[in-house]
């Protein structure tokens, strides 16, 4: 029998966690507060949602020096803001698709897409596969960009996914038995790939809106109060500080 002094305490064990997982495998990002910063600046939506945008580009040069990065995710489109105004949408689109071209054509990350990008104009979708496409065999670390993603619908997807493999299979009588958590995992848009280890969500708001419900069960939060466009080095910094310093227990 081991002895209860050789077994480490709750806190010591916390500690341990913290000193191997200093920075996250994996870093998601909410990029909230385009039109809040466009309003304070006088400008229009659309013009907020540009420049957070073109910020996406310094933010991945800051990512790029986190070591032990692999996965990064950024949510800029939610399918509830795909029943916003037409032409708010349409602006949004036009910036995402050319964020995305962008972000592949520096071959420093895989493109992948989280959600339904089947839901968007095909010129779009078409636009959006041919930048994965450009990626798909680069040697980089992968870029999740969630657009058209809700949380609840990525779940009802992975189910309806695992119920329609093993209909077809004959095996529904073997996943009742056998059911649990994996088996939607597998399901997921982020099928194997790490969960999040920190999610940021810019802006100040202190709430997660659906995103990666899942995935995020024992991710740590960290709420900044600046809107994504004006997101600065510092505040990563700031973030990956407070990130290192905690001691990750995953429900222990």
């Amino acid at each position: 029998m081991t002895s209860l002094t050789n077994t480490p305490s709750h806190q010591e064990r916390g500690h341990r966690a913290a000193d191997r997982e200093s920075t996250p495998r994996h870093l998601a990002v909410i990029l909230d507060g385009n039109r809040r910063w466009a309003h304070a600046q006088g400008q229009t939506p659309l013009h907020g949602f540009r420049r957070g945008g073109e910020h996406v580009l310094d933010f991945l040069t800051w990512c790029q020096d986190i070591p032990g990065l692999t996965t990064l995710t950024l949510w800029p489109l939610s399918t509830e803001n795909l029943h916003r105004p037409a032409t708010e949408v349409n602006g949004i689109l036009q910036v995402i698709v050319e964020t995305t071209q962008a972000i592949a054509d520096t071959r420093q990350w895989r493109v992948r897409y989280l959600g339904t990008p089947h839901r968007l104009p095909p010129q779009v979708t078409r636009t959006l596969d041919a930048a994965a496409e450009q990626t798909r065999r680069l040697d980089r670390p992968v870029i999740n960009l969630a657009i058209a993603y809700g949380g609840r619908d990525e779940i009802v997807r992975s189910v309806k996914a695992l119920i329609i493999t093993h209909q077809k299979a004959g095996t529904l009588d073997h996943l009742v038995q056998r059911f649990g958590p994996d088996d939607i995992s597998r399901h997921l848009d982020t099928a194997g790939q790490p969960d999040p280890d920190l999610v940021i969500r810019t802006a100040g708001e202190q709430r997660l809106s659906g995103f990666m419900p899942w995935q995020s069960t024992y991710a740590e939060y960290y709420f900044c109060p600046t809107p994504w466009p004006a997101f600065s080095k510092a505040d990563l910094d700031t973030a990956l500080t407070w990130y290192g310093h905690r001691a990750r227990n995953y429900g222990l």
